[in-house]
């Protein structure tokens, strides 16, 4: 049984399944790269091997902070596995089938409708990532229930889980009709993709190195990817606010530290909001206007103010009886 009170437990206590998911994407990840450098072949303007490399990193680094969060659920332990093992069947498989479909078979997998197998494995995808939104949801809610030694922690936990939903959530944007998309089911015809992560633009365009993100239109893959790591951000907000104690004697305070987690989890809570409302409006990344520069610099105002304020010291609480005895 895990050590609660150490947060970084043995590996063998982790989530099976999860960590076997892990090791399975670390061996995609290698041969993606070897893909890359070997195979020329692309899609969509990019090499083929470039998504399957993407996806593997991502999955192998969530996977392991899902299996690593599972070792604090004490209440409800069981279930929790169960939770876990539903998300790496559901991934694993979303992730395989990514291989096939692009790979493979040298189509698109998101968004594509153009056959009837590219329309069924398109909706396995899409229930695969449903279910793992679900099972992320449920993990979120157990970890409400448990309670760990160190506070700043305890709300890394619950902030992380929370934002990666909300990262998950802002994916179901990419799934309604692009304007042209729409123009074609109200002539009557059928398009043979039916929603994209561009915004004003269509997908396949000039992107950012290895990322792939738009340079020259909205992007709804920026604030998707964004608030799915917040699971990995807000531990390692926690864990170097410990490390940073041993020198900065007010971030002893385990008060001090779960304000500070929290401010960091609302302040990426505002970055995801503003990521998702710029890519909406079909802005790149890098161009932002001054709208989004302006809100940029009230949301990191707002989070060093709340940062500065939350470093107060809680003053300690006497009792009663010292009270009297020092009368």
């Amino acid at each position: 049984m895990a050590d609660n009170g150490n947060p970084l437990v043995t590996l063998r206590s982790w989530h099976r399944p999860l960590v076997v998911l892990a090791g399975a994407m670390g061996v995609l990840c290698a041969t993606s790269l070897l893909g890359i450098l070997f195979d020329d072949r692309t899609l969509v303007n990019v090499p083929i091997w470039l998504k399957p490399f993407k996806f593997s990193v991502s999955v192998g680094l969530y996977a392991l902070t899902l299996a690593w969060l599972l070792t604090h659920v004490r209440r409800g332990r069981r279930t929790g596995w169960w939770f876990g093992t539903v998300f790496a069947v559901a991934i694993g498989l979303d992730v395989g089938l990514l291989v096939w479909q692009m790979v493979v078979r040298d189509h698109t997998l998101h968004f594509n409708k153009a056959t009837r197998a590219d329309v069924l494995i398109n909706n396995i995808v899409g229930g695969g990532a449903y279910t793992a939104w679900l099972m992320t949801a449920a993990v979120a809610v157990l970890l409400l229930f448990q309670r760990l030694p160190d506070r700043a922690l305890n709300s890394a936990l619950r902030w992380g889980t929370g934002l990666a939903l909300a990262g998950m959530g802002v994916a179901m944007l990419m799934f309604s009709p692009t304007p042209a998309q729409q123009a074609v089911l109200d002539a009557g015809g059928k398009p043979s993709t039916f929603g994209a992560h561009s915004v004003g633009i269509e997908d396949g365009g000039p992107g950012l190195p290895v990322l792939g993100w738009s340079t020259v239109g909205g992007d709804m893959r920026i604030p998707h990817f964004v608030g799915i790591h917040g699971l990995q951000v807000l531990p390692l907000v926690a864990f170097g606010l410990l490390l940073l104690a041993r020198r900065h004697p007010v971030l002893e305070s385990d008060v001090v530290r779960r304000r500070l987690v929290r401010t960091a989890g609302a302040g990426y809570a505002g970055l995801i909001a503003l990521l998702t409302w710029q890519a909406q409006r079909g802005q790149s990344i890098v161009h932002p206007d001054f709208w989004t520069l302006t809100a940029a610099t009230a949301l990191i105002a707002a989070v060093a103010v709340a940062g500065t304020l939350s470093l107060r010291v809680p003053r300690p609480v006497v009792s009663a009886e010292i009270l009297r005895s020092a009368r």
